[in-house]
Formats: structure tokens, sequence, C-alpha cells
């Protein structure tokens, strides 16, 4: 009797194989997709990458400069700020301006329906005829040749009196004009030029100068010579000249020469009176600034010193020397050791009409 075969059906499988089945297939699918992925991806060369650095370069560049703008926009935000500060503060001050004329003109407005306009225009002229006269007078005392300031408000009784129309100044630089002893003129004898010229004594005697020169009536003629052993002119190149009192560069010349000088020397009175004759017309005025008795005459001697009776000699025939008829005002900083050289000064002030002062260490 044959034996019935088992008819197959799906449920005969084991689940062994259809769970390996499907793993398989898992497993297949798998690396399907793997190796399509791995196919896509293409590695770039090195030198086909692009390159990012001068795009950053240039937005740094960028940054800086407009870090830059930002500074100068800020600068000119605080200069547009303090521009209005002044522009508000200008318009205050014209606002004010305008109200006080406004107010001004309101009073003018109201002077002008009455007499009082009239009485202000009549006042008006008289001031100015008043200051008028007042230049006029100021010209002929010479106040405006040369300012001066002294030290404090001292008013001094001089005698002095600036007139003529050419006035003479005869400043002695001798070395005794250092000091108003002997010994401290030995001493500063043999010091630098520029402690010589900062002695008091000097410094006194240019500031006598200077007064005098500020009282110079504006329409004369001056000059100034300095002497020593010799006599010379301030103004370089003037000697037997008269110069303007006008001229403002001459007499800035004369004075820059002035301060620049260095006592130094003997005294040699007489050459200074016969320079002052040569000068033609004859000066109407002379101011002598000087401490003592000459040491020197036109005659040279060979003694190493000299007396004072001989030095009164030497003053007596200088004196014979002078113009004729022209006031000697003397200025004398004495010096020790001569007492009589006053009394003889005094004289010849005295004999010429002219004046004599010894001033004090604070005059002028």
């Amino acid at each position: 009797m044959a034996r019935n075969r088992r008819q197959l059906t799906p449920f005969s499988l084991s689940f062994l194989d259809i769970m390996s089945c499907g793993f398989g297939a898992a497993v297949l699918l798998f690396l399907i997709i793997k190796h399509n992925i791995d196919s896509d991806i293409t590695i770039p060369h090195p030198a086909d990458a692009p390159d990012f650095q001068s795009e950053v370069t240039l937005l740094e560049e960028e940054i800086r400069i407009g870090k830059l703008n930002l500074v100068d926009v800020k600068n000119t935000i605080e200069d547009v700020k303090e521009q209005i500060v002044i522009t508000e503060g200008l318009a205050r001050k014209i606002t004010e301006e305008i109200d006080a004329l406004s107010g001004q003109q309101d009073t003018l407005l109201a002077a002008s329906n009455n007499t009082e306009l009239d009485s202000l225009k009549t006042d008006l002229v008289k001031l100015e005829q008043q200051k008028k006269n007042l230049e006029k007078m100021l010209e002929e005392k010479g106040e405006a040749s040369r300012k001066f300031s002294g030290d404090g408000d001292r008013a001094y009784v001089s005698g002095l009196k600036m007139s003529g129309k050419r006035l003479l100044i005869l400043v002695d630089s001798s070395a005794s004009m250092l000091d108003e002893s002997i010994v401290n003129i030995l001493r500063r004898r043999n010091m630098s030029e520029t402690r010589k010229r900062q002695s008091p004594k000097w410094q006194h005697t240019i500031k006598i100068v200077e007064w005098l020169s500020a009282k110079f009536p504006l329409d004369s003629q001056f000059q100034i010579y300095h002497f020593n052993t010799d006599t010379y002119a301030l103004a370089p190149k003037t000697k037997g000249q008269w110069l303007n009192v006008r001229d403002k560069t001459k007499l800035d010349t004369t004075f820059k020469t002035l301060t620049s000088l260095v006592p130094e020397k003997g005294t040699n009175l007489e050459k200074a009176f016969i320079a002052a004759n040569q000068l033609n017309p004859k000066p109407d005025n002379i101011y002598l600034i000087t401490d003592g008795f000459p040491t020197q005459g036109s005659k040279s001697s060979r003694k190493s010193t000299i007396s004072g009776k001989d030095r009164a000699k030497l003053f007596n025939s200088a004196v014979k020397k002078l113009p004729g008829r022209t006031p000697v005002n003397i200025i004398l900083t004495p010096i020790e050791g001569d007492p009589y050289a006053a009394i003889a000064y005094w004289r010849l002030s005295r004999a010429t009409q002219g004046s004599f002062m010894s001033p004090s260490k604070d005059w002028p």
C-alpha cells in the first residue's frame, strides 16, 4: 500500500529558517545602502578648496575703517555741541545788547521830545573843545614824547624845566658812576660788564635820562652825549647834529645804546663842553648828569693820582669852554671825597641861570 506523501504548507517551515532569511535580507539591504552612500561622497583636493582669507582680511579692514570713521563722527559731534554752546552764549549776549540799545533808544526818543537832547549836544561840543585844549597843552609840555613810569606816586619839586627848541643832555659815563664810594668803585671795576651795568648808581643815572627825555617838547630837537675821556653821541653817527623829538626811531636807538653802556675810564668835562659848543645852532638848555669834579683835562698828565685842588682847576678850565648864554642844569649824584663839587656846580647853575639838584635814590 503506497505511503501517502505529506503535503507542504507554508506553515511547515521552521521558525529558525524564517528568522535566518529575514536577517539575511536585512544585511543585504544594509550593504546595498552603504555602498550607494560611499559612491556619492567625493573628497575635494586641497588645491580646489575655496580661499576665504582675502575675504576675512577685507572684512577686518572695513571694520578698522569703520571704527576710525566712528571716532571722527564722535569728534565732529563734540565740536558741533561746543559750537552750539558758543552760539547760544553769543545769541544771549546779542539779545542783551539789543535790549540795552532798545532802552537807550527809548531814552533818546523821550529826550528828543524836549530840550534835553539839545542840552546834551551842547555839552558834547564843550567836552570836545576841552579835549582839544588838553591835547594842545600836552603837546606844548612834551608829555607825550616818551613814556616814563617811576616807583610810587611821588611829586618832587625839582626846579628842572624842559624848555627851548634845542635840548642837550650830557651824561657822565666814567668809572666813578659805578658807585658812591671809592672802595666800591674799585671793587666794581674788576667785575664783569653785566655786573657793571647793573650797579645801582648807573641804573639810577639811566632812569634820570629817561625822565628828562619824557619831558621833551614834541616840537623841539634833542641830542644826548655821554662822556668819559672823550665825548660820544648815543645815537650812532649823529655827533654835531640835532635830532627831532618826534623821530621815535632815533630816540629808541639812543636809549638802547645807553642801556648797553659800561661806565669806564676817567672824566674829561672839558671835551664834553667843547662838543656842546660845536653844535650849530647852539643848545637852548644843557642838562649835565655827573657826580663830581673831572679827573682829566686838555693836557695829559703823567701822574697816577690827582688832588682835589687840581680837579677843581680842571673844572674851572672846562667851564670856559661852555657856549655863552646857555643855561646849564646840574643833576649831581655825589661821590665821597669830593665835598666842594656840589658848591662849584651850584654856582655854575646860578651863573648860567640854570637849576641845580642832587636827587634822592628813589627819584625819579
